[in-house]
């Protein structure tokens, strides 16, 4: 702990805190342009410079730490004069009347150029020819940047992609695309959102409306499970009577949480529905005359409590084969550490300085998780091991260690990891003679990963002190699943590294939590919720009944991080929602958020009511939203099993994976996010297939068929294509193991 003080009050820092970090959270004001909470110091605008007793010069409170009995000076004529003229440096040739500027109403410098009395332009420089480039999502215009470099910073730091770079050129300078013509990232956007002024903006947005003209709904991500905060922006269409709301776009608070391109982009998924009364009464007598209720995960938690008081009312089984593999692993896990969850969050992973990415393509499939990791390679030096049957451009600034296994050995590379990792650990004498009786050769010749590779692993993450596991939804299917589980709690909890499991889905945890989940036999009369069955309900596909999508529904979801996030009402729905089916057949409820407080504390939950949750962060990061699920205590009588023999997956293999910012049928139907639908493969799948660029195909699956384009991706090695799920209304990427052999017949031939 430092002591000094600012402008003679005392102030308390912790070690490594700035004097900005010390004098914000002490409740003072520096005003500042570049800087960001989540990057390191931009040090670009010099707006937070400060006086102290022990320099003559101003010095950058964003950059400099405080020394013990230090007197920092934050305001005086000096510091005024400094900023002021700061300001109107940043004002040459910037227009102050700026009413048609996207940002105005909600622009840094706009709002510093007021605080700071610039009223005119003091200073003035030749203007020059600027073009505005279209990337594509994203728009520059380089005639209003300021070259704080706050997006640089958030790209390269947080994101990862690093596509971005400031191009030096003295009143010339601006931003380019890096080592590129055009910008060639994931666009996640979050460079229009660190923007504190109109350079970078939306290209869908353009035009379309002034912040204050814009209600900010504070709502949950209904993408991936990582439960991003984010802001639906409505207004209505136009002032004239009966005119739609229509949602404009997304923001979030970029000082504290980051979104992906599809949290961002991906919001125009909600549909209009009516109340048509003799559809009403279909619904009802088709579910009284089925056997079960087939649904998706893309549903509240208060949904999955009526699924589930449904099945017990009806007596009738529930199918989620996707959250009943998570229910399963997580089950099995809990015999061995004796706790319902895991230990490790998102937080845990940014904190890391040794992470290990374990069977999972975690940049498409959670891309936040990817975002930890970056922050933690770019602001802890953490090493970063990769250990997947295909290697990842995405990742490759992050990497330090990619570790290729062969597709469906998952359960002796976890082994012979854990053996590793436990190798100095305190465990029973039993679980010592386990792995002494490990068949190393067999294991690390049938996997292809040898006794080098887990030596590296063992010495590279040897002095980290904060380490991470991620368990990737591969595994959640396998065969082999619960013995996966079982030894990956064995790490967690005879090492010190926290483990995190990747749910596939926006609520995979919470219906695991709450649904007793019948296996799926694909018999008798079944009614689909947001999937396939007999009757079809929902907002996903073709359905008999419209019911609201995410976007227009109250409710909570379980996040990667056990915590309960509430979401709200972006556009309302006109039509009946599941609560009306419920109370039709039997049960009380007013409106669904009612089941909020009854939600089982047996699982972990608390009796709160919807109202009573926030949704928002503190100033200094605090994360306000929901609460998180208290970790029971289970009991743990599991038991390692021997392994078995590792599976050989020859031919044609393909890789059940979504692309960049697709997620699910949500995700399919928005209009700014890129769709990709071919089957992707390199040239030794091609060869293998015997199949060329271009050519349209046929996949044959175990349960299906599929019509396709073949794509030779460049970058791909190996003879294992990626095939999308995305598309297909009720596509199932997360209820079987995703790597499958298959047929591919070129159309007119086979092959």
């Amino acid at each position: 702990m430092i002591n000094f003080t600012i402008n003679g009050q005392p102030v308390i820092a912790n070690k490594g805190e700035t004097i900005l970090q010390a004098a914000r959270k002490a409740g003072f004001y520096i005003p500042t342009m570049c800087y960001l909470e989540k990057t390191t110091p931009c040090a670009s605008c010099r707006l937070c410079v400060v006086e102290t007793d022990k320099t003559d010069g101003l010095i950058l409170s964003c950059q400099t730490p405080p020394t013990e009995g230090l007197a920092v000076t934050i305001d005086s004529d000096r510091l005024r004069t400094e900023r002021t003229n700061i300001m109107r440096l940043y004002d040459v040739n910037h227009p102050l009347e700026c009413g048609v500027c996207d940002k105005s109403g909600a622009c840094d410098l706009q709002n510093k150029t007021l605080e700071f009395g610039v009223s005119a332009q003091h200073f003035s420089a030749k203007d020059q020819h600027r073009t505005i480039e279209n990337w594509g999502l994203i728009n520059y215009d380089p005639s209003l940047c300021i070259l704080c470099e706050k997006c640089v910073h958030v790209c390269n730091e947080i994101i990862g992609d690093d596509a971005i770079e400031l191009q030096f050129g003295g009143y010339k300078s601006s931003v380019i695309p890096k080592n590129s013509e055009k910008l060639d990232c994931t666009f996640c956007g979050e460079c229009i959102a660190v923007c504190p002024v109109g350079a970078l903006i939306s290209s869908d947005f353009k035009y379309s409306a002034n912040a204050w003209e814009l209600s900010q709904i504070p709502a949950t991500c209904a993408h991936c499970s990582a439960g991003c905060s984010l802001m639906y922006e409505v207004r209505h269409t136009s002032n004239s009577l009966g005119a739609q709301p229509k949602i404009y776009r997304v923001t979030n608070d970029f000082e504290h949480n980051t979104l992906c391109g599809a949290g961002r982009f991906g919001f125009d998924f909600d549909e209009q529905g009516e109340k048509n009364e003799l559809e009403f009464e279909n619904a009802l007598n088709a579910l009284k005359n089925s056997s079960a209720i087939r649904f998706s995960s893309l549903i509240t938690n208060e949904e999955a409590m009526i699924l589930q008081s449904l099945k017990e009312k009806l007596g009738i089984k529930l199918y989620n084969e996707e959250a009943r593999a998570y229910q399963r692993f997580m089950s099995a896990y809990s015999s061995i550490s004796g706790k319902s969850g895991f230990g490790g969050t998102l937080d845990a992973i940014k904190q890391s300085d040794g992470i290990i990415v374990f069977g999972g393509r975690i940049t498409t499939d959670n891309p936040v998780v990817r975002y930890s990791m970056t922050t933690a390679a770019r602001h802890n030096g953490a090493k970063v091991v990769y250990m997947h049957p295909l290697e990842d451009e995405l990742l490759q600034n992050v990497v330090t260690q990619f570790v290729k296994y062969e597709v469906g050995t998952e359960e002796g590379v976890i082994a012979m990891l854990a053996k590793t990792l436990l190798a100095n650990a305190d465990i029973s004498d039993e679980m010592q003679e386990y792995f002494k009786e490990l068949d190393e050769g067999y294991l690390c010749a049938e996997s292809n990963v040898g006794d080098e590779e887990y030596a590296r692993i063992a010495k590279s993450l040897g002095r980290a002190k904060r380490k991470t596991l991620i368990i990737g939804s591969d595994v959640l299917n396998h065969k082999r699943a619960s013995n996966i589980a079982r030894l990956c709690a064995m790490i967690e909890t005879y090492t010190d590294f926290s483990i995190v499991v990747v749910a596939p889905s926006v609520n995979t945890i919470g219906v695991s939590l709450l649904c007793d989940l019948d296996s799926d036999m694909n018999s008798g009369s079944v009614v689909g919720y947001n999937a396939s069955g007999d009757y079809l309900m929902g907002s996903v596909g073709d359905v008999n009944l419209r019911l609201p999508s995410i976007n227009a529904q109250e409710g909570t979801f379980v996040s990667i991080n056990y915590q309960v996030l509430p979401t709200n009402v972006a556009i309302a729905f006109n039509g009946y929602v599941l609560n009306d089916i419920a109370n039709a057949l039997g049960l009380e409820a007013k409106n669904t958020i009612d089941y909020t407080s009854k939600l089982p504390l047996n699982q972990g939950f608390s009796a709160k009511a919807f109202d009573d949750l926030g949704n928002f962060y503190g100033s200094f990061g605090e994360d306000n939203r929901g609460y998180i699920l208290e970790n029971v205590d289970v009991e743990a009588n599991g038991v390692v099993e021997e392994i078995e023999d590792l599976p050989e997956f020859n031919g044609t293999v393909v890789y059940h994976c979504n692309p960049v910012n697709q997620f699910n049928a949500y995700t399919a139907r928005c209009k700014q996010l890129e769709k990709d639908t071919t089957l992707r493969g390199s040239a030794q799948f091609a060869a293998a297939a015997k199949i060329n660029d271009g050519d349209k195909i046929r996949i044959e699956f175990a349960s299906e068929m599929q019509e396709r384009t073949f794509v030779l991706d460049s970058v791909l090695k190996g003879t294992i294509a990626l095939v999308p799920a995305y598309d297909v209304a009720f596509g199932a990427m997360n209820d079987k193991y995703r790597f499958e052999k298959v047929k591919i017949m070129r159309m007119g031939s086979e092959s």
